[in-house]
């Protein structure tokens, strides 16, 4: 059942933008609307912080996508991009995300949490043994199934393609626009595992 919510609740936003970027190009081959999904994440409440964690190159490209998420309220934490000998890339910010919803549970009602990533699930089930409700939004056809179970309610934003993402036919050379959405909510289905991999952080949102 979905849980309840009023104008009152104190809300968290944690977006994992690799995460929800790979998930849509891979599955509707368009990119996501980040605006209408913090609005729904957000569901009318109060909004105590709305974060996103990024991934910085060297070409430093993708200033105009952290200009634009900061114009919608989007608070940015980025890192660089690790290239170990070899040439082996990393780029995750898993440790992050749970270290900062740890600390925003304690002064806020609800953290919503923007990934499919099944890495998380043990930071859900903690957070919810201490009193925080947890809400999570994603594709489903992506999300770990383990992740859409432990959540308190989870929103398959894959339901209504047309109000989160852009370009649903086809990925083509321009990005999304700013536009704002209404979500579709799905309880304790069966999802896939997460996509990660670095981006063009310049592809995912127009600034």
């Amino acid at each position: 059942m979905p849980v309840i919510k009023h104008k009152d609740q104190r809300v968290a936003v944690l977006m994992d933008v690799q995460n929800m970027y790979h998930s849509a190009k891979n599955i509707f081959q368009a990119r996501v609307n980040f605006k209408a999904v913090l609005t729904a994440a957000v569901a009318g409440r109060k909004l105590i912080r709305a974060l996103a964690y990024v991934i910085k190159t060297e070409s430093g490209e993708e200033q105009n996508f952290f200009d634009a998420l900061t114009k919608i309220g989007i608070e940015i934490k980025s890192k660089d991009l690790q290239i170990f000998p070899g040439g082996m890339k990393k780029a995750d910010w898993d440790v992050g995300i749970a270290i900062d919803a740890l600390e925003l549970s304690k002064r806020t009602d609800a953290v919503v949490l923007i990934s499919g990533d099944g890495d998380f699930v043990p930071l859900v089930n903690y957070l919810k043994m201490n009193g925080a409700q947890v809400e999570v939004a994603s594709f489903g056809q992506s999300t770990s199934s383990r992740l859409i179970q432990a959540a308190d309610e989870f929103t398959d934003l894959g339901l209504k393609p047309e109000k989160f993402l852009n370009e649903v036919t086809a990925a083509k050379s321009h990005t999304p626009p700013l536009s704002s959405g209404s979500p579709t909510r799905q309880s304790r289905n069966s999802g896939k595992t997460r996509e990660s991999n670095k981006t063009r952080s310049s592809d995912l949102i127009r600034g």
